[in-house]
């Protein structure tokens, strides 16, 4: 994958520099850190909230990852966008949880399905994750949530006014502070020789645009959620009412079905238009936009040993490169990929949240 961008924000390792990669791995870490303290207070706190957390927190990551691989077309600009996630995962699992399933998500589709660079995977994370988990979160979510706002139309329609609102609105923001982070850490790379404001100019537009299809994306998962069961999502006033018109295996059921149906079938319908960061480095000669940043796609990066180590892992752990078979465009491979992935991410969500509940049972028995 090296000198590839697959999707928005995935970045490859040709667009970084060991050092700037080097940095961006620390803050992530630094954050997981946190993530996995605060998580486990959190959980002692609430032991009924952590019983349901392992299917959700598995059938919610599997869904993000389907869903990251549908690229949908943004009109008149020649590029695609697709779902981040970071903001609505932790709409339903909570800041440190989502943190979390995204580092899971990110991880898996970087090593089994060369999306992403491995050198470059501290910087995916960072922009894809952090700003959704917590920027979006704690600076537009939460606290429309919890606001007095729309009350006057009766609790239940406020509380979808605020989702559909703070959706969209957290949405937007995360990919824009995304998008910049993506621009900063390429210029600080030195990838091209476009003033930082060129790029800037670049790279905002259309993730704004990309950041708004999210948002009503967010907000249509999140709705569901709402009616089916309302105690799932964080922050949302029930009056004390949690009665659902599903129950919670069921509501389960039916993210993790859709999380197959998406990943197996509906990602065969992906536009095949260049994401947000690739039609900037590159443009879209077919869509008439040739120029942007101008960019040899073939030729273009940073070339380092660490990158070229990275890479050569991959080579080794993805066994679904680009989501099919290798050699082969067959749409059974993008299918396959999908559904594998998603499961995987399910496990692999399921086992971390799993691990982190054997661990307060051992310290409760032995305390």
């Amino acid at each position: 994958m090296k000198g590839k961008a697959v999707h928005p924000m995935h970045m490859a390792d040709a667009l970084l520099t060991p050092a700037v990669a080097g940095v961006m791995y620390a803050a992530s870490a630094v954050v997981a850190g946190a993530s996995i303290v605060e998580l486990h207070k959190e959980e002692k706190q609430d032991l009924t909230s952590a019983a349901k957390k392992l299917p959700t927190m598995a059938v919610m990551s599997a869904l993000v990852f389907a869903g990251q691989m549908i690229n949908y077309t943004i009109p008149g600009t020649g590029s695609s966008g697709h779902l981040c996630g970071g903001l609505l995962l932790t709409s339903v699992l909570g800041p440190w949880a989502g943190f979390l399933s995204m580092i899971v998500i990110l991880t898996i589709q970087s090593l089994f399905f060369a999306d992403g660079g491995l050198m470059a995977l501290g910087a995916n994370v960072w922009n894809m994750a952090f700003y959704g988990c917590f920027v979006g979160y704690f600076l537009i979510y939460r606290p429309l949530m919890r606001s007095r706002c729309f009350a006057r139309r009766g609790e239940r329609a406020a509380n979808r006014l605020k989702i559909t609102l703070a959706s969209v609105l957290g949405c937007v923001l995360t990919l824009q502070l995304g998008a910049f982070s993506v621009v900063l850490e390429t210029t600080l790379s030195g990838i091209t020789d476009l003033p930082f404001g060129a790029f800037c100019a670049i790279m905002q537009p259309i993730h704004l645009a990309i950041g708004l299809i999210e948002g009503l994306i967010t907000a249509a998962v999140l709705l569901f959620l709402y009616e089916a069961r309302p105690e799932l999502l964080r922050d949302v006033r029930t009056g004390g009412e949690t009665a659902g018109k599903v129950s919670f295996k069921g509501t389960i059921a039916v993210i993790a079905i859709a999380a197959v149906l998406v990943g197996g079938g509906l990602s065969l319908l992906a536009s095949g238009n260049p994401d947000g960061l690739e039609w900037s480095l590159f443009g879209n000669s077919d869509a008439g936009y040739t120029q942007n940043m101008g960019l040899d796609e073939d030729s273009y990066g940073v070339q380092s040993g660490a990158a070229d180590k990275a890479g050569a892992v991959q080579e080794k752990t993805a066994f679904l490169p680009d989501y099919s078979f290798a050699g082969s465009d067959s749409a059974a491979g993008t299918s396959v990929s999908g559904i594998a992935g998603a499961a995987i991410v399910a496990a692999a969500a399921a086992l971390i949240c799993g691990v982190g509940g054997i661990c307060r049972h051992k310290k409760r028995h032995q305390s």
